[in-house]
Formats: C-alpha cells, sequence, structure tokens
C-alpha cells in the first residue's frame, strides 16, 4: 500500500529552525510532484510548497517564501522541508502529498497521496 510518512515535526522557539522529512513508502514516488500542505486548528488547509518530480521546479507560497525551502533526493526517495526562522503563525500539522498532476499546483485536489502528519508548534 502506498504512503507518505512525515517526521520531523516539534516544539521551537520563534525564530528557531526544523527540516521536516516525508519518507514515502510502497511505491516509488520519483514520477510524482511532491508537496507539503498545513493545517493549523480552526483553519483551512494551505499550500506551502512543491517540488517536481523532474527536479528542475518549485513553488512556494508567499507566507513562507525565503523562509523554506523544499528538496528532494529520488535516490533515497525522500522529500524535505526545511524551515527558517519560524514564527508562531507556522504552527499547524504539516502534510507531504503526492501529484500526478502535469505541472506544480498548490490545489489540495490534485494531489492523489497524503500523509498523516506531523505537527510543528512554534512557540512566541
Amino acid at each position: 500500500q502506498a504512503q507518505l510518512v512525515e517526521s520531523g515535526g516539534g516544539l521551537v522557539q520563534a525564530g528557531a529552525s526544523l527540516r521536516l522529512t516525508c519518507a514515502p513508502s510502497g511505491r516509488t514516488f520519483d514520477s510524482y510532484n511532491l508537496g507539503w500542505f498545513r493545517r493549523a486548528p480552526g483553519q483551512e488547509r494551505e499550500f506551502v510548497a512543491a517540488h517536481s518530480w523532474t527536479g528542475r521546479e518549485t513553488y512556494y507560497a508567499d507566507t513562507v517564501k525565503g523562509r523554506f525551502t523544499i528538496s528532494r533526493d529520488n535516490a533515497k526517495n525522500l522529500v524535505y522541508l526545511q524551515m527558517n526562522s519560524l514564527k508562531p503563525e507556522d504552527t499547524a500539522v504539516y502534510h507531504c502529498a503526492g501529484s500526478r498532476r502535469a505541472g506544480l499546483t498548490a490545489e489540495s485536489g490534485d494531489y492523489e497521496y497524503w500523509g498523516q502528519g506531523t505537527q510543528v508548534t512554534v512557540s512566541s
């Protein structure tokens, strides 16, 4: 059964950094665009970043641009989200997702595979 498993979340102070990891299993996702979404309590799911399967394109939400970096290592079948200068408003459950759609997308409906998520909490 194909699945995505996130890790690396935690509780940090504002200004700190965290690196999230997404480990696909059950199938290879090297032909899938992989993205990160987040959901804060009481809010809608929000797009964070996406990385093309070709390795040549990335796409970021304006709220994280310049602070977060998405990368992937197809040899290890992993995708990362490096989060720097974290703010309390970054607090959310972060989910990894996979899409076969041509081109990078911020629409959650375009992603077929989802992980259970990892909690990130940023204190002020």
